[in-house]
């Protein structure tokens, strides 16, 4: 292995000293999150049944084959300790790599925020379908318990119990979407699943549906999520990832092809705005993706949140004491009220995830992790595997950008049809 003299970063937070099963309900959370009821809509309608379900597993593989690569870095240069994305490669790409990440986890936070707030807007009309109260209102609400949940939790490993609440939520709104989706799909017996649109349209679907594929098993942090890990730390990270990559994905599975099966061309991209069923059930599901929307984005918030505590000054004494507690008010509550501006702003989900996954998940997790491992390892590659790495750096370099011009055509489409703060 090559030999870097890299600085390994100070932190705030605590490291080494989770579990790997612990770790491996952060990574399963990240999958089966809120963003699980779109993929029925953002991903098999504009891919179809073959495109969708042959993309999917296509992605589960590739996904674990590149998180694989980053996680055996974590041991990069001889050091075993705290690591991030962004010292993994600042041998090369330092600023392009911070810039990548942050924008990334921005993105994702925002669609999380659009989640939490287009679930309180479907309970909402459930019970009251008046449109005085439109969506920018539920994400405004949902941004303020968001930046509540930050305030009281300082760092990833203090989520504890969250994460097990977490697990409860999303089974609640996958068990009842995948019940209230597979009895719609019985008593409708003829759906349409033909990818609609032009023939430019579909080209530009298809290639952002692409972005999504990724998006939906890719979270832009594995490094400082395994930082947590305690030793051995690649061998717990390794058996982390694979139950994320098996029964962790199973869910996303289940819920993605019985929502597109049933509603098929028609299917909303929040799947629980096309089931039907007893009001109650539906709240509750809807309830349940409001709050686990606000802990997942804090799971994908906690880089940001440890870069401010670590680089302004927050390290010692009590998270809980005034100093602190001011501090994380001041800072997370900016950033989250950015994060909600933006998200009312453009409420358009899907086009969130495929921009996302053209500019940051395609760089971060397929072609810089292949990037790092050629640096790492170049006296331990032969030449074969060496040119199997820069295939894969070329290919999803030209993936990223092939699915970035089709996300901004859709946002610009998008933004047409819809003005800013749209209730859509």
């Amino acid at each position: 292995m090559k030999q870097f003299d890299l600085e390994v970063p100070e932190t705030a937070h605590q490291i080494s000293s989770d579990s790997w099963f612990q770790v491996s309900f952060v990574l399963t959370t990240s999958i089966n999150s809120a963003y699980v009821l779109g993929y029925s809509g953002t991903v098999m309608v504009p891919l179809g049944w073959i495109g969708g379900v042959v993309g999917l597993l296509l992605a589960t593989a590739i996904s674990l084959y590149a998180n694989s690569l980053i996680a055996n870095l974590h041991e990069f240069g001889g050091k075993d300790t705290f690591v991030t994305e962004i010292s993994l490669a600042s041998s090369t790409m330092y600023r392009v790599t911070w810039g990548l990440q942050y924008v990334n986890l921005f993105m994702i936070n925002c669609g999380f925020i659009i989640l939490a707030g287009s679930a309180l807007k479907a309970v909402y009309v459930l019970f009251r379908d008046d449109s005085v109260m439109k969506l920018p209102h539920f994400i405004a609400i949902a941004g303020v318990v968001c930046a509540i949940f930050a305030v009281g939790i300082p760092y990833l490993s203090a989520l504890g119990i969250w994460l097990g609440i977490s697990t409860i939520l999303s089974m609640i709104y996958i068990v009842v979407a995948i019940v209230l989706s597979f009895k719609d799909g019985v008593n409708k017996p003829s759906r349409d699943y033909t990818i609609q649109g032009s023939s430019v349209d579909k080209i530009f679907t298809i290639t952002g549906a692409a972005a999504n594929l990724v998006f939906a098993f890719n979270s832009g942090m594995l490094p400082e999520i395994q930082a947590t890990v305690k030793q051995p730390v690649v061998k717990n990270m390794m058996k982390a990832l694979y139950l994320q990559f098996t029964a962790g994905a199973l869910p996303l599975y289940a819920v993605t092809f019985i929502g597109y099966w049933a509603y098929g061309s028609s299917t909303s991209t929040y799947l629980m705005n096309s089931v039907t069923g007893p009001l109650w059930v539906k709240a509750l599901a809807n309830i349940s993706a409001f709050l686990q929307s606000v802990i997942s984005l804090h799971i994908f918030a906690s880089p940001t949140y440890e870069f401010m505590d670590t680089k302004y000054g927050t390290k010692g004494g009590s998270p809980l004491a005034l100093k602190n507690l001011l501090f994380r008010t001041a800072t997370r509550g900016s950033y989250i009220a950015v994060s909600t501006l933006l998200s009312a702003l453009l409420p358009f989900l899907g086009d969130f995830m495929s921009l996302t996954g053209a500019i940051s998940t395609f760089p971060l997790t397929f072609m810089l992790a292949n990037h790092m491992y050629l640096v790492a390892m170049d006296s331990e590659l032969s030449s074969v595997q060496k040119l199997w790495h820069w295939l894969n750096v070329c290919f999803f370099g030209l993936m990223s950008l092939a699915s970035a011009i089709a996300a901004v055509r859709l946002i610009s489409v998008d933004s047409k049809n819809f003005h800013v703060f749209a209730d859509v």
